[in-house]
């Protein structure tokens, strides 16, 4: 008995060896990731003009620059690795990335998952639709059909606001919501005003916004517990604040000030 005692504690011991060495290093404070002299930064490409692609396919936008001047004011190389709405926490959580420049709007349910620094950024967040469809309240979406991005603030929004029985269509991402529009899958999207304008580029008078779902904020996520990461991030959304830095990228990419945030 006292053999085989031993040989399981013997294989819960080797087994916890093996998960231990199994799970990636996660870097924790600043000085961590200067020694390992590279940042893993998690970001969406669906969502222009925050997030995108440049003719070389590779991840732009504004959530891009501000993850390349955060890696250029702690001397560090920045690694852009494209996430989704519906993965780009779980990216994090599972140290596939080390922080997030993701358009992630700072929600109480997100705050239990992860930490959030102050807001870098924010977008105003509305029902787009058909000019005529006859939506001017929550209470008129029971009679037509609603498209949203899957897991995202705006689906967040939405199905608060939603009286039971609407139908809302939940796709991938922003792109296959504005698709849905366009071709007349749905009737009216939740999107940001930045998505409502790229459809009118397309569509030039056919939708409008209906009403404000939520004016969101948007903020750099990190895991929980890294305290003293927060502090360096929170240092360098003040910081570019202050002289100017995010506001010029913020009108490079919206044509608009910052706006003035918590």
């Amino acid at each position: 008995m006292q053999t085989i005692t031993r040989r399981v504690f013997a294989a819960l011991g080797l087994a916890a060896t093996v998960s231990l060495l199994a799970a990636p290093a996660a870097a924790q404070t600043l000085d961590e990731l200067k020694k390992k002299g590279e940042i893993n930064v998690g970001l969406l490409v669906d969502f222009p003009p925050y997030g995108t692609t440049n003719a070389q396919n590779q991840p732009d936008g504004y959530d891009a620059d501000v993850a390349r001047l955060l890696a250029k004011d702690w001397g560090v190389k920045v690694n852009l690795v494209p996430v989704t709405g519906p993965n780009r926490i779980p990216f994090l959580l599972t140290n596939k990335v080390d922080l997030l420049v993701a358009s992630l709007a700072v929600t109480p349910e997100r705050a239990k998952q992860v930490q959030f620094s102050k807001p870098y950024s924010a977008a105003t967040i509305v029902l787009y639709g058909e000019k005529k469809a006859n939506i001017k309240a929550p209470a008129d979406l029971k009679s037509v059909r609603v498209g949203v991005a899957r897991a995202s603030t705006q689906d967040v929004a939405l199905t608060a606001i939603a009286p039971q029985g609407t139908e809302i269509r939940r796709f991938d991402d922003d792109a296959s919501a504005m698709q849905a529009l366009i071709s007349g899958q749905v009737d009216a999207i939740g999107c940001s005003t930045t998505v409502a304008a790229q459809i009118n580029k397309r569509q030039p008078g056919a939708f409008e916004p209906k009403f404000v779902l939520r004016q969101q904020e948007m903020a750099v996520a990190m895991r929980p517990g890294q305290d003293a990461l927060l502090k360096s991030v929170n240092d360098f959304v003040a910081k570019n604040t202050a002289n100017g830095e995010l506001n010029k990228l913020y009108q490079k990419w919206l044509g608009a000030d910052l706006p003035k945030m918590q």
